[in-house]
């Protein structure tokens, strides 16, 4: 490793020291881990891997070598039998280059990463997320949908495993879809707790299938009571320290680190003491992009994005070096890398290398090929032959990120300098910082920047970007762009020349035909419901997805009627103020006149209650459609291209009734994301409407109130007398909407016009409330916190439950949980009132406990029962405890 980023000292001290934090397990883990510090609500250490390539300039043949290794083990572990017929698939973005080098050793499998990059015409195989992120955050976009089907080994690669729960969903999300008799996860280290490393032989019985893992070195971080809490004080007090600063540094840290000063605006985290020593303080502080005295971001001009002649570069230090590439060679395992792509490359390299190495300076001896954000495999396979072919010259390796880490200046701390540059590949998440670590002061004679041709754009070139902040700390900077992959046309299946009108009531649901045209198929012939105990077991073993079948619909009793009338009596002027000021806020927002879309079927009572509003108030009569999204496979989309095909996609506005954790806005939002990329329409906003916001997940709400709705209490009767929605690949082709059912034969017992009718009554008496919400809505700060998501969190992991989707927050929700799913407990906010009779009235019913917590984010919280089996439930149906 480069001397000046540890000086031989190990690079977890300066954490160490200060938080009690300490690594414990095999002798090599000081050697292949550092320990840095950055803002995190769960986590106060983040361990930086040196043999990685991502943080930290290695050796690649150190980098490679290490995934390699790894990748001999899983061969070794399968057999060359089993070998031959596994996939591999990594995590992007730390681990895209680790994967595939895996993948290499593996032998004969086939690669691919997950992406956080949508690909126009590139079908979605699907998707997972992280579970602290906010966002969508891995695609499976394979050019061939059937790589993920088979019953190969599959293996898939991380850096670290260090809770399993990242790991553990992704193999629950894909044994969903295509399940396999056996799963090998690899990880550079295994960091699992004790009470962690049970879980995964626990997890591969609940699955009926074998798990394995394989790991270079074994470990667990032990950390004192209290170091989240000293961990966020310590990170709050250096940023403080580096605004303090102004932030105005103008060179790199002085001693060892210090090679190359750093001009103003470099964007480098450093600060100088006095007389040119590194602070006291160690603190390396970012350099203010705004507080450049010589305007640099105003005087930009952009940077062609092709092949330039010499004297029209932006930065005459940059040289681009042509590859030569070969065509229709994939940059990497987006869209996945075969056994015969690897042999092309192979093939390949040597020239593409002599190129790099003959537009190196004669005098160069230190030379850092840097990578960019998910394109670690190309660049680390240059830099392993260029160190292999360039005598006398020390290579070494590293890529750019997207993770916020902070910089400290002290042999002692893994992250000693970071450089701040824009995005420059136009991210489907909005522009943002990106960061190279380690690179400057770190002595290089030459840095050749590696990006796919997408990233080659002029925010690349820019003052601040990041080929101007390389050059700034480096002599000379090449710059290499490997043309972006992307596959020939798909061949689609045939579509209808027309897809099919709404359906409407009478024949189809008990609304009057103008409340509401619903954009599904009617499945009422067809027998679909199940045992909620048979239902739960095959959805959580992964032996069907929840959407395949339809639970039993409940039968209230008497008394469970009785609460609901009471409970719509009293909360009615309370839902129609919140449904007069959710609409609006659309129709001050969005649009003047909207078409509202439902998500059938808990929105579509809210889509009715706000197109009588608008109506009631404006006389506007707005169109109201209802569509099925379902968790996991995301909305349905002819439903998206017959309202592209009749309505302004701008003006489209998607209605649910409330947010629990925020997983169907997650799921709008990616789906909404890949149409676009499929079908080429655009406009289409996926912020969803609601009228109740208690997981502050979304911007347009009527209340983030967690109260009462009365229509979460039942199911099809007040919902029209339809079912949830169905998508089942023998009931459901690709030319055909989702499904759902009429119940018909449930009409005695239908309450969904009362229970409208009810809430309509009220608009008169609530028009100035509702005047003076929606102006303090308005005027307000409405952006999500997501704190319910935040919540859910600490709740599945503080009740060993370790999976958010058995976490079921509100009142709507977990109203939903004891009337479709087996129930474990409940717990209530303690002095929680009459909002939750019906739910005290249901878990006595089914023998479920009612925990009262205090702080509790929501009015309750249902969790589902975490067992997976008929056995979660007794011969009467009443809740076993655990």
């Amino acid at each position: 490793m480069n001397k000046a980023v540890n000086d031989g000292v190990w690079s977890g001290s300066w954490v160490a020291e200060r938080l009690g934090v300490r690594l414990e397990g095999d002798d090599e883990l000081t050697g292949m881990l550092g320990l840095a510090l950055r803002r995190n609500p769960k986590r106060a250490h983040l361990l930086v891997s040196n043999v990685l390539g991502k943080h930290v300039p290695q050796s690649p043949s150190v980098v490679y070598g290490a995934g390699f290794a790894l990748g001999r083990r899983v061969r070794e572990l399968l057999g060359a039998e089993e070998a031959a017929r596994a996939v591999v698939l990594g995590y992007a973005e730390t681990a895209t280059g680790l994967g595939h080098s895996v993948a290499d050793g593996v032998g004969l499998a086939p690669y691919l990463h997950s992406t956080r990059r949508p690909v126009a015409g590139v079908a979605r195989a699907g998707g997972f997320e992280e579970s602290h992120s906010h966002a969508t955050s891995h695609l499976l976009l394979p050019e061939d949908p059937a790589l993920l089907v088979g019953d190969g080994p599959l293996v898939l690669v991380d850096d670290e495993f260090s809770t399993g729960n990242t790991v553990l969903n992704t193999v629950r999300d894909l044994h969903e879809r295509y399940p396999r008799r056996r799963y090998v996860v690899v990880a550079l280290v295994d960091m699992r707790s004790a009470a962690d490393a049970g879980r995964l032989a626990e997890f591969a019985g609940e699955i009926g299938a074998r798990v394995d893992l394989v790991a270079a070195a074994t470990g667990t971080v032990r950390l004192p009571e209290g170091v989240l809490e000293k961990g966020q004080e310590l990170v709050a007090r250096y940023e403080a320290e580096s605004a303090g600063a102004g932030g105005l540094s103008s060179a790199a840290p002085a001693g060892p680190v210090a090679q190359f000063p750093a001009p103003p605006n470099s964007g480098v985290a450093a600060e100088t003491g006095r007389e040119g020593n590194p602070p006291s303080s160690g603190l390396a502080i970012e350099a203010d992009q705004e507080s450049d005295p010589l305007g640099a971001r105003g005087t930009a001009r952009s940077a062609p994005t092709g092949p330039q002649p010499e004297d029209e570069r932006t930065h005459p230090h940059v040289t681009r070096v042509d590859l030569h590439w070969p065509p229709g060679l994939p940059d990497g395992g987006r869209h996945g890398f075969t056994p015969a792509h690897r042999t092309h490359l192979e093939d390949a390299l040597p020239a593409m290398t002599a190129r790099l190495a003959e537009a190196l300076p004669a005098d160069a001896r230190s030379v850092l090929v840097l990578g960019f954000e998910e394109l670690m495999y190309a660049p680390l396979r240059l830099a392993r032959e260029l160190e292999q072919v360039a005598e006398g010259v020390e290579v070494r390796y590293s890529t750019t990120t997207r993770s916020p880490v902070l910089a400290v200046d002290d042999p002692g701390y893994a992250i000693r300098t970071r450089l701040i540059f824009p995005a420059h590949d136009t991210p489907a998440d909005g522009p943002g910082e990106r960061y190279a670590y380690n690179v400057a002061g770190a002595g290089f004679d030459a840095v050749i920047a590696v990006v796919d041709s997408v990233a080659d754009t002029p925010e690349l070139h820019a003052p601040d970007g990041l080929l101007a902040r390389l050059s700034a700390h480096a002599p000379q900077v090449l710059l290499a762009v490997v043309p972006s992959y992307v596959p020939g046309p798909l061949a689609l299946p045939e579509r209808h020349p027309m897809l099919p009108e709404p359906l409407r009531g009478p024949a189809f649901s008990s609304y009057a035909p103008e409340e509401v045209g619903w954009l599904l198929q009617d499945l009422s012939d067809v027998t679909l419901e199940a045992p909620t105990e048979e239902r739960e077991e095959a959805i959580q073993s992964g032996g069907a997805h929840y959407a395949e079948s339809l639970p039993v619909e409940y039968q209230p009793s008497e008394q469970y009627q009785e609460l609901f009338q009471t409970a719509l009596a009293e909360s009615a002027a309370r839902l129609a103020q919140a449904a007069g000021a959710v609409t609006e806020i659309v129709l001050a927002e969005r649009s003047p006149r909207p078409v509202l879309v439902s998500l059938a079927r808990a929105g579509t009572p809210v889509g009715v209650l706000m197109r009588r509003w608008a109506q009631f108030r404006h006389g506007l009569e707005l169109p109201h459609y209802a569509v099925s999204i379902v968790r996991g496979r995301g909305i349905d989309a002819n439903a998206l291209r017959w309202l592209a095909a009749h309505h302004d996609p701008r003006d489209v506005v998607f209605v649910d009734g409330w947010t629990g954790k925020g997983a169907i806005t997650r799921e709008l939002t990616a789906a909404i994301r890949e149409f676009e990329a499929s079908d080429g329409i655009t406009g289409f906003d996926p912020e969803i409407a609601v009228l109740a916001d208690p997981g502050s997940c979304v911007r347009t709400y009527g209340t983030r109130e967690d109260y009462l709705i009365p229509s979460a209490c039942l199911n099809s009767t007040v919902s029209g007398l339809i079912s949830r929605t169905v998508l089942r690949a023998d009931l459901v082709g690709p030319n055909d909407y989702h499904g759902a059912k009429f119940y018909r034969e449930l009409a005695g017992a239908d309450v969904s016009v009362a229970f409208l009718d009810a809430v309509s009554a009220r608009f008169a008496e609530v028009v100035d409330a509702v005047d003076a919400t929606a102006k303090e809505l308005l005027s307000g700060d409405r952006e999500p916190t997501w704190e319910g998501w935040a919540a859910v969190e600490r709740i599945s992991e503080e009740y060993g439950i370790h999976d958010v989707n058995l976490v079921k927050p509100g009142v709507g929700e977990t109203t939903r949980v004891l009337l479709r799913r087996v129930p474990w407990k409940i717990l209530a906010r303690a002095g929680a009132g009459a909002d939750l009779d019906h739910v005290r009235l249901l878990a006595e019913q089914r023998g479920v406990p009612v925990e009262e917590v205090a702080e509790l984010p929501y009015t309750c919280v249902g969790l589902i029962h975490p067992k997976y089996t008929r056995g979660a439930t007794g011969a009467d149906g009443r809740a076993v405890n655990l």
